[in-house]
């Protein structure tokens, strides 16, 4: 048995003593494993790394079988960035989720392309939001889309500012307000705002964050990927630190 696409790295883990064995997201495979011999030496690694897009071969003798990747990389995502944190940040958390949330060798070529969309943005500030709205589209290919239309109690489409936990859809700030204690911020980027700071960004992350963990990650498909129900990738949680000490540094410098 053997196939041929194109995919984007998720993971290379060490395996043995110099193999590696590595998930990718692919287009007509879905998330798919796969042992790479060599895949922890000096040539194999650069390609290995996580965002990376690359030509795969896959072979096994059986459908079931890990089977064996040869890859040869088409786009270094990370390199143009090395110097950008933020965006490192992204790159590794995207993986992250998208290895840990989707079902293994289901094709979902939408998500594939979600994926190369954000990580080819040429723009260093469009991918925060891009990433929020990333998991937003996520969570919807999954089954768990919020709706950010309407207001849920009237439903007007004017002065949206809160999200309700129990539903997902959006709700008006005249409504909301007795309630704002128990709902979510709406950052104004997420229906069609020009602006944003890194506040809305962590708005952002902490509203799509509570839907993976209460709908995604509720019953983890790998206690590796995920340690406890519930709880988001570890990548995921340094990604919403990141914002979290932005705004804290600026806080200070402004004090």
């Amino acid at each position: 048995m053997e196939w041929t696409d194109e995919g984007i790295v998720l993971s290379a883990r060490a395996h043995g003593e110099s193999a590696a064995i590595v998930t990718l997201l692919t287009p007509e495979h879905g998330r798919h494993a796969g042992l790479v011999a060599g895949g922890q030496g000096r040539g194999a690694q650069p390609i290995l790394q996580p965002g990376n897009r690359v030509k795969v071969k896959w072979r096994a003798r059986l459908l079931d079988h890990l089977g064996n990747y040869s890859c040869d990389l088409i786009t270094n995502h990370a390199s143009s960035w090395l110097d950008e944190p933020e965006i490192l940040a992204i790159l590794s958390a995207a993986c992250a989720v998208t290895e840990a949330s989707l079902p293994e060798r289901q094709p979902m070529p939408g998500i594939y392309a979600s994926l190369t969309a954000l990580f080819s943005l040429p723009d260093s500030d469009l991918w925060g939001p891009a990433y929020v709205k990333w998991e937003m589209g996520l969570l919807h290919a999954l089954g768990y889309g919020m709706d950010l239309s309407q207001c849920a109690a009237s439903g007007t489409s004017d002065n949206l500012t809160y999200v309700s936990p129990r539903t997902g859809r959006a709700v008006s700030q005249e409504a909301g307000t007795p309630y704002r204690e128990k709902l979510f911020p709406l950052p104004a980027f997420l229906i069609g705002g020009g602006e944003w700071q890194h506040a809305d960004i962590a708005q952002g992350l902490d509203l799509t964050g509570y839907f993976l963990s209460r709908h995604v990650f509720a019953h983890p498909h790998s206690r590796l990927l995920i340690a406890q129900a519930g709880d988001l990738p570890q990548a995921r949680q340094r990604l919403a630190d990141f914002y979290r000490k932005a705004i804290e540094k600026l806080e200070t410098v402004v004090a």
